[in-house]
């Protein structure tokens, strides 16, 4: 039989579970973009993107949990809103990136368009690689809270300085 921490499979280093993280998130990215474009014939655009980007969000949380970081598991419910938070803080660093474009140049090309979005999103991924790497999915934060004991500290009094009587009977 096994136990909990043989099924636990040991957590890749960096270079590879940012690797994975690439491979997950750009597949399931690439993904959306058709499923938004297909579901937005049928309904209108903005509620076809958050319909795909809330299914795409638990999908790769569970991508993320099982293999690119090695959790060993389903994500928990804590997961996927931490990973979902991070998600809407990366939705808004590119929405912002955009607005300020817009702000600093009448009329942008389609070109200049894409290297904002572009270096925009990839700067919020490498910051949401680092909030799920080192707070999501990090190995020993639930560890620590499954393991966390109240310590109960005894104190005792100090005794009172003897006197030379209590010496002198000791020696």
């Amino acid at each position: 039989m096994e136990t909990a921490q043989d099924q636990q499979q040991a957590a890749p280093g960096a270079f590879t579970a940012f690797a994975r993280f690439v491979l997950c998130g750009g597949g399931v990215g690439l993904a959306s973009s058709f499923a938004v474009a297909a579901l937005a014939s049928w309904i209108p655009w903005s509620l076809a993107n958050a319909l795909v980007t809330v299914i795409s969000t638990l999908l790769a949380t569970e991508l993320h949990a099982r293999f690119t970081f090695g959790a060993g598991g389903r994500a928990t419910w804590r997961q996927h809103a931490q990973s979902a938070g991070s998600a809407a803080a990366a939705y808004a660093v590119t929405s912002v990136a955009m607005l300020v474009l817009q702000q600093l140049v009448a009329a942008p090309g389609a070109l200049l368009e894409q290297v904002v979005y572009l270096s925009a999103s990839a700067l919020a991924g490498v910051a949401r690689f680092a909030v799920l790497r080192l707070v999501v999915f990090a190995r020993n934060h639930s560890q620590v809270a499954a393991t966390a004991r109240p310590v109960h500290a005894t104190m005792t009094r100090a005794a009172a300085p003897a006197g030379p009587a209590v010496l002198c009977r000791t020696a």
